[in-house]
C-alpha cells in the first residue's frame, strides 16, 4: 500500500460527505421510529419525550465525549469531530425541509438506515475524526488497546438498544436491533487498526 496523506480538500469532502450520510440515515430511522445505538440512538429516544429537535439533543450529548477527545486523542481530532458532529445535527434537522416521505415500511428503514450512517461514520473515521460520542471512546480503545471498533460499538449500541425495551413497541425495538447490527457490521468489517489510512508521506520514498 502507498503511502499517502490526505490533502485538507479531501478531508473536507470526506467528512462533510460523511456527515450527510449519517443525517440521511438518521432521517430514515426517524420516518419509522426506530432508534439506534449510542449519542444518536439517546438523542433519538429524548426527542420523543421533549420539545427538542433530534440535531440539538444530538449535540448536547456528545459536549462530554469531545471535552474526552481533545484531552485523550488530539485537539485537531477533537475539533474536526465538533465540525463533523455539528453538521450532523444541522444536516438531519433540515432533511425533512427537502422532501417528504408518507410511508416507508421499518424493515426497510432499519438496512438503509443502518448502511447509510455506518459507511458515513467510516468515511469520517478513515478522515481523522468521529462523531463524537462513544465513537471517540471505541477509536480510542482501537488505537490502544488494538479493540475492534466495530465489535466495541455493537456491544454498546446493544446495551442502550436493551434498555429501550419498556419505552418502545417491541417490533420497532426488534427492527432497531437489526439497523443497529447493520451499522455495526459495516464498521467492524471495514474500519480496522492499519487498514485503509492514510500516512505522512515519505520524503524519502
Amino acid at each position: 500500500m502507498s503511502r499517502y496523506q490526505h490533502s485538507l480538500k479531501e478531508d473536507v469532502i470526506a467528512i462533510a460527505s460523511g456527515a450527510f450520510l449519517v443525517a440521511q440515515g438518521v432521517f430514515f430511522l426517524q420516518q419509522a421510529g426506530l432508534l439506534t445505538g449510542g449519542t444518536t440512538g439517546l438523542a433519538l429516544l429524548i426527542s420523543q419525550f421533549t420539545d427538542l429537535s433530534f440535531g440539538t439533543l444530538y449535540f448536547l450529548c456528545n459536549c462530554p465525549f469531545y471535552l474526552m477527545a481533545w484531552f485523550r486523542m488530539s485537539p485537531r481530532f477533537a475539533l474536526r469531530s465538533v465540525l463533523a458532529g455539528g453538521a450532523v445535527s444541522v444536516m438531519a434537522d433540515h432533511i425533512a425541509y427537502f422532501f417528504e416521505i408518507t410511508w416507508l415500511a421499518p424493515a426497510y428503514c432499519a438496512v438503509i438506515g443502518g448502511l447509510l450512517m455506518g459507511v458515513g461514520m467510516l468515511m469520517i473515521f478513515r478522515h481523522n475524526a468521529s462523531l463524537g460520542g462513544f465513537n471517540v471512546l471505541v477509536l480510542y480503545c482501537q488505537d490502544k488497546f488494538g479493540i475492534s471498533a466495530g465489535k466495541l460499538q455493537m456491544g454498546i449500541d446493544c446495551t442502550i438498544l436493551a434498555l429501550s425495551f419498556f419505552l418502545i413497541d417491541l417490533n420497532l425495538l426488534m427492527w432497531s436491533v437489526v439497523g443497529a447490527i447493520v451499522l455495526n457490521l459495516v464498521l467492524a468489517m471495514n474500519h480496522k487498526p492499519g487498514r485503509y489510512q492514510a500516512h505522512p508521506a515519505n520524503p524519502g520514498a
